[in-house]
């Protein structure tokens, strides 16, 4: 139980105050973001110019994007982070989040039984914030973990 400085049993009130103030973590420590990272196969005297590739990802910090990128890469073409070379790993921001939308998302992961596929609707500001929200409700539903979403 919360008790006030003065040690008298806080109101429900002061409860739900003091609950909404507190800051909405999700995914680990973050909202999760959008990024776009660009890759290729790093330069080689056979091939000087490899041909670039580009992915839209959702990640809670660049770093996680760019191994998600090198784990699709590695699944999607003959591609791995030690035969190639991030180009660029920029973070899209959305230009007008002032219109509250609804969002359709498809999506796989894995459980303890097998995979499964699912389509989830979430109403958001922001594109970011609906996929943050189908982290949460995953982890809080199903149980699943964020690397089990793809």
């Amino acid at each position: 139980m919360i008790l006030s400085s003065d040690r008298k049993r806080t109101s429900p009130y002061e409860l739900i105050l003091f609950f909404s103030l507190v800051p909405q973590m999700t995914v680990a420590g973050g909202k999760m973001r959008q990024y776009q990272v660009v890759g290729r196969k790093a330069a080689t005297l056979d091939q000087p110019n490899p041909e670039a590739y580009r992915m839209i990802l959702f990640a809670p910090s660049p770093v996680v994007a760019k191994s998600k990128f090198w784990y699709y890469m590695h699944q999607f073409r003959k591609m791995k982070k030690t035969t190639g070379e991030i180009l660029d790993c920029v973070e899209l921001k959305e230009k007008d989040n002032k219109v509250v939308k609804n969002y359709g998302i498809w999506l796989r992961y894995d459980s303890r039984s097998g995979t499964h596929n699912m389509y989830r609707e979430f109403r958001d500001v922001t594109l970011t914030g609906a996929v943050s929200q189908l982290y949460d409700e995953m982890a809080g539903r199903h149980r699943t973990r964020p690397r089990s979403i793809q």
